[in-house]
């Protein structure tokens, strides 16, 4: 095992995922507890494959296109995406909304792939595009099938973004337990006031959340009866994504 490169790898998503407009070789030392020359150096090479690019004027080091480029050729062979196609035509056809695939990466949702609604009022996201994993369908799909204790080890506090946003540790679990035991998540105006959505989890043939097929659409179109209606065709083409992937578990109950 080279240990080197583990460091390297280390300060590297360090880089990436901490908050800030760059950070410091004392911020990233203090974070990964490694020596100061130690990280002065790992940075050095990182920037000079041109993973990183160090601001002269602030001292600090932020991560490049590099891992864009990087992100963006494995995206074009992600297996999910492969899968998702027939299943995002089949739900846009049933709905007339916005279709989602999306992944779960910490406490935010990334659209890997969308069918835009032929309606002329529809939700804006794009491909590539972050949400806060807990007041948007998908994610909620997701985070009710995490491991225990993953929410808090990702995050202390919920932040408002609007004013149906659950902020509340406890509500938002109960909501996830409702999401296992009726099949799919909710998300009333809780990322945006007027935009609603509901979303199932995909699993694959290791029994793994692996992304969430979902819909989105403004909630005058999308209301609780409406997304009644709808639940059971998100719930079957989430299922026969999965079972595409090799999935036979029995998450989608009567479904299955």
């Amino acid at each position: 095992m080279d240990k080197t490169l583990l460091k390297g790898l280390a300060v590297l998503e360090a880089v990436v995922e901490l908050d800030g407009p760059g950070h410091t070789i004392e911020e990233l030392a203090v974070q990964l507890n490694l020596t100061r020359s130690n990280v002065h150096r790992t940075l050095q090479t990182l920037a000079y494959a041109g993973y990183l690019i160090k601001d002269e004027a602030t001292g600090r080091y932020r991560s490049t296109m590099r891992l864009f480029e990087l992100g963006a050729k494995q995206l074009a062979q992600f297996d999910v995406r492969r899968f998702a196609a027939p299943f995002m035509r089949n739900l846009a056809e049933a709905s007339g909304e916005t279709v989602h695939l999306s992944v779960l990466e910490g406490m935010d949702v990334v659209y890997i792939d969308k069918i835009d609604s032929p309606q002329p009022v529809r939700s804006y996201t794009f491909i590539g595009g972050r949400a806060p994993a807990y007041a948007v369908a998908t994610g909620k799909a997701m985070l009710a099938y995490q491991p225990d204790g993953y929410i808090e080890r990702h995050t202390k506090t919920l932040t408002r973004h609007s004013r149906s946003t659950i902020v509340s540790m406890p509500v938002l679990k109960k909501q996830l337990a409702k999401t296992v035991r009726v099949g799919y998540a909710v998300n009333r105006g809780e990322w945006r006031d007027t935009v609603g959505g509901l979303a199932a989890a995909v699993f694959n043939g290791l029994d793994q959340v692996v992304a969430a097929l979902g819909i989105s659409g403004p909630m005058e179109r999308l209301s609780v009866a409406r997304m009644n209606e709808l639940a059971p065709a998100v719930m079957l083409n989430a299922m026969q994504m999965s079972r595409a992937m090799g999935y036979r578990g029995g998450h989608f109950g009567k479904l299955a």
